[in-house]
C-alpha cells in the first residue's frame, strides 16, 4: 500500500476514500483507522442474497477516467506476459535446447515452481509482525518479470551439464523467475486492483489477456504459425512419392522476441508506477478501507452497483467455481488443445490456437459493455463452459481420430468450441471475481491463492495424463 504521508508503524491500518463529494481533492492518503474484523465476518457470511443485475450499456462510459483504464490495461499485461511468450517460442526453442520436444515438460515444472511466490508472500503476510508494502513489493516483482525477459534473450540457449546431461539450465532458472512474476500477480497485483472503483478490474482483466495476445500476434509476424508446405523431394523405384515438409525461416530469431516481451514489460512497469502515482489515478479509488493483510471494507459510492453479501455457501461456492474453471482454463486447456484440434488439419490446430487467444482480451471488453453481478448468469456460463469443456476433452482423447475429424463440420465445431469456451471462461471468471470483489476482506486474495491451486493442480494432472498414460495421443501432421 502506499500513500503520500504512509506511516511506519507495525500493525497500520489505512483507508482510501473517493467519492463523488471529494473528487475534486488532489491529494489521496491512506489515513488510520479502525476496523471491526468479527462483523466484517458476520457480513461475510450473512445469509443475504446477491443482487442479480447486469448493467447497461451506456453506463459503460460513464464515471470513469480513460487514463487509468489504460494504465490498468498496461498494468494487466505484465501478469502472465513472459510465461506466455516462453511457451509460444517452444518451436524455436526445442530446435536448440538439448531436451528437444522433452523441453516443455520441464518448462511445466519450472513454472509450478514459480507458485513458491505466492505461497511465501502469503504466509509473510499472515504469519509475520511486519507486512509488506504492496507497493514497493509489486515495483519488485514487475522488475523481476522484466529483467527475466531480458536475460532470456541473451542466454536462453546457455546450457550446463547436470548429472552427466546437457540441460538449458539457464532457461530453466529464467523461468522459474519469469513464473514468479506470473503466479505472484494472482495474489498481489489482482487484489491492489480493488482499490480502484469496480469498473477498472474490467480493463484490468483485458490486460491480463493481452498478456497471452500479443505474444501470440507477435509470434505470427515472427513467422512461429506458417506450418510449411509438403514438397516432393523424391520417387522411389516403385512408383512411390516422397515428400517433406519446408518451412521458411523466421522473420527475427528468439532474441528479438524476447526483447520485444522485454519492451512489453518496461510497458507495464511504467504503467503500474503512473498508476500508483498520479492524483488522477488516485481520484479513482473506492470507499474502500484497507487494513493489513489486504483486508478490504467498502463503503457504498453513489456511482457503483449495490451488491448485497453472499452467504456462506455461495462464497464457498463462487470460490470452488473459480478454483475448477482455472484447474481446466489455465492448467489443461494449453496441454489437451493440440490433440483436440491438430487432427482435424493444421489449418485447425493454428485457428482454434489463434481465436481462443483472442477471445480473452474481446471477452473482458464487452464486460466493458455487458458487466454483470448476478450469480445465476455465472451458473449459467458455468455450465455452458462445462458442456464445452466436455466437448474438447472428448476430441483430445479420441486423437487421432475424433469424431467428424475428416470432415469441414469437424473442423468448424472445435475452432467454434475452442473460441467460445476460452471467452465464456473468462467472461465467466471476471464475474466472480467482480463479485468477489463487492463482498471485501481478503476475498480478493483468497480468490488468486484458489486460482493458483486450481492451476496448479491441473497443470500438474495434464502432465502426467500426457506423459504417463496412454489417454492422449498426438495425431500426425507430418506430409
Amino acid at each position: 500500500m502506499s500513500g503520500t504521508n504512509n506511516v511506519a508503524h507495525s500493525g497500520a491500518v489505512y483507508a482510501v476514500l473517493s467519492t463523488p463529494n471529494d473528487a475534486a481533492v488532489g491529494k489521496r492518503n491512506f489515513d488510520r483507522c479502525a476496523t471491526n474484523e468479527a462483523s466484517e465476518l458476520r457480513a461475510f457470511f450473512s445469509g443475504r442474497i446477491i443482487v442479480n443485475k447486469m448493467e447497461p450499456i451506456s453506463g459503460a462510459f460513464k464515471n470513469r477516467n480513460w487514463i487509468v483504464d489504460l494504465l490498468a490495461i498496461f498494468f494487466g499485461i505484465g501478469t502472465w506476459l513472459g510465461v506466455n511468450g516462453t511457451f509460444i517460442q517452444l518451436p524455436l526453442l526445442v530446435n536448440e535446447a538439448p531436451e528437444g520436444w522433452s523441453l516443455p515438460s520441464y518448462l511445466s515444472v519450472m513454472v509450478q515452481i514459480g507458485n513458491l511466490g505466492p505461497l511465501l508472500y502469503t504466509a509473510f503476510q499472515k504469519y509475520s509482525p511486519w507486512k509488506l508494502n504492496d507497493g514497493w513489493t509489486i515495483h519488485a516483482v514487475l522488475l523481476i518479470g522484466t529483467l527475466s525477459c531480458l536475460l532470456t534473450a541473451f542466454f536462453y540457449n546457455k546450457t550446463a551439464s547436470v548429472m552427466g546431461s546437457e540441460h538449458s539450465v539457464a532457461l530453466f532458472i529464467l523461468t522459474i523467475f519469469t513464473a514468479l512474476n506470473a503466479c505472484t500477480s494472482s495474489v498481489l497485483f489482482m487484489p491492489y486492483m480493488g482499490r480502484f472503483k469496480e469498473q477498472y478490474m474490467v480493463t484490468y482483466f483485458i490486460g491480463e489477456g493481452l498478456s497471452g495476445l500479443l505474444p501470440s500476434v507477435t509470434a505470427l509476424v515472427q513467422g512461429i504459425g506458417n506450418t510449411g508446405s509438403c514438397v516432393l523431394v523424391n520417387i522411389t523405384e516403385t512408383g512411390q512419392e516422397i515428400y517433406e515438409q519446408v518451412t521458411q525461416p523466421p522473420l527475427f530469431d528468439t532474441k528479438v522476441f524476447f526483447l520485444i516481451l522485454f519492451g512489453l514489460m518496461v510497458l507495464s512497469y511504467i504503467g503500474y508506477t503512473l498508476l500508483h502515482a498520479l492524483p488522477l489515478a488516485k481520484r479513482e479509488y473506492a470507499q474502500v478501507t484497507v487494513s493489513k493483510g489486504n483486508k478490504y471494507v467498502y463503503g457504498q459510492d453513489d456511482n457503483q452497483p449495490k451488491v448485497d453479501q453472499l452467504s456462506r455457501g455461495q462464497y464457498i461456492t463462487l470460490l470452488l467455481l473459480i478454483g475448477t474453471i482455472s484447474l481446466f482454463s489455465n492448467g489443461m486447456f494449453g496441454s489437451i488443445q493440440s490433440f483436440s484440434s491438430a487432427p482435424y488439419g493444421t489449418k485447425a490446430y493454428h485457428l482454434s490456437a489463434t481465436l481462443s487467444v483472442i477471445a480473452n482480451p474481446v471477452a473482458c471488453f464487452l464486460a466493458m459493455f455487458l458487466h454483470f453481478t448476478s450469480l445465476r448468469i455465472i451458473y449459467v456460463l458455468s455450465a455452458l463452459a462445462a458442456i464445452l469443456t466436455s466437448y474438447v476433452f472428448t476430441t483430445a482423447i479420441l486423437s487421432p481420430y475424433p469424431p467428424l475429424y475428416d470432415q469441414t463440420i469437424g473442423v468448424v465445431l472445435v475452432v467454434t468450441a475452442w473460441t467460445l469456451v476460452l471467452g465464456i471462461v473468462s467472461y465467466t471468471k471476471l464475474g466472480i471475481t467482480t463479485v468477489m470483489r463487492a463482498q471485501g476482506g481478503q476475498s480478493l486474495v483468497w480468490v488468486g491463492a484458489i486460482t493458483q491451486l486450481g492451476s496448479a493442480i491441473g497443470a500438474i494432472s495434464i502432465f502426467f495424463a500426457i506423459n504417463y498414460t496412454r489417454f492422449f495421443q498426438a495425431a500426425d501432421t507430418s506430409c
